[in-house]
């Protein structure tokens, strides 16, 4: 079994229902969460004139090919109508990550992992730590709470309190 960490955020329609039904069908159709993040309301990285993300991250256990999972969320993106364009940061139904697979390198034309963007984003290392803080990058060699202490995002990372 290997851990992998994924992180889930939207921004655009109902995010909270995405983000239970992205959860549900992870859980049904790859493995069962180990452990879930808090929701958190995120600025948006890259293109301010948009409404605010909820992000969260979680982990779960799995021998299923990261490539195969991959095709799997990205599926699931598209059924909560996640439409990919040429704006990398834009607004979105629903976006999926890998962020590590074990500890595991690797990069291919659709998928790298560790996720190359990760340790510069307090959206994404917030959540991380939250439930992942003694997990150690395999690249950066630092643990997710030593990346979040260093991390110079000053973008706004809130625990949502709906």
């Amino acid at each position: 079994m290997v851990q992998v960490y994924i992180e889930l955020g939207g921004n655009l329609g109902d995010v909270h229902a995405s983000l239970d039904t992205a959860l549900a069908e992870i859980e049904s159709r790859i493995a069962p969460l180990s452990s879930r993040s808090s929701r958190y309301l995120t600025e948006p990285w890259g293109f301010a004139d948009q409404p605010d993300f909820v992000n969260m991250c979680v982990g779960l256990e799995t021998k299923m090919n990261p490539w195969v999972m991959l095709d799997i969320l990205q599926e699931i993106e598209r059924t909560l109508g996640r439409v990919r364009g040429l704006n990398r940061n834009g607004a979105r139904t629903l976006d999926i990550d890998i962020l590590f697979y074990g500890h595991m390198i690797f990069e291919g034309q659709w998928l790298e992992v560790p996720h190359p963007r990760m340790s510069n984003r307090r959206f994404v290392l917030e959540p991380l730590a939250e439930i992942a803080g003694e997990f150690v990058h395999p690249v950066l060699q630092r643990s997710m709470t030593e990346l979040l202490a260093a991390c110079t995002d000053s973008l706004k990372v809130e625990k949502w309190s709906g």
